[in-house]
This record gives structure tokens, sequence and C-alpha cells, in this order.
């Protein structure tokens, strides 16, 4: 009963964990590798986007996931 219930909770914590990954940017996304200006106020300011808010949930989706993947291998 309880490898039913983390198995069902494992799927869906992977389907948030490949949307959140399918949202975000590319990290090669814009021009300005090119022009030179990586070093601009928006690069500056990059911790504050929508953009690197879904990286760091991404990351804690990601880590969930890895525990529930132990946990169903122990069990």
């Amino acid at each position: 009963m309880a490898t039913t219930v983390i198995s069902i909770i494992q799927v869906l914590v992977g389907a948030v964990l490949i949307v959140f990954v399918l949202g975000q940017s590319g990290k090669h996304s814009g021009l300005g590798m090119i022009s030179g200006a990586t070093d601009s106020f928006l690069s500056k300011n990059k911790a504050r986007t929508a953009d690197a808010k879904l990286a760091k949930w991404t990351k804690w989706v990601a880590l969930v996931f890895i525990v529930l993947t132990l946990v169903l291998n122990f069990l």
C-alpha cells in the first residue's frame, strides 16, 4: 500500500518536474553573448526574475523526485 501511494506521488512530482524544465528559457536565449553586453543591468538582477524562481523550484522538485526514488528503491 505504501509503495503504491509513493509511486503515485512520484509520478505527479515527475510530471511537475517536466513542466518546470520545459517552462524555463534556454541559457543561450538573447544576443547578449554576441554583443558583449553580458554585464548589463538585466543580468545583474537575474535572481529576481520569474525564470530564476522557476530554476530554484526546479531544483527543489528534482530533489523531492530523487528522494522518492531512493525511498521506493529501499521499500
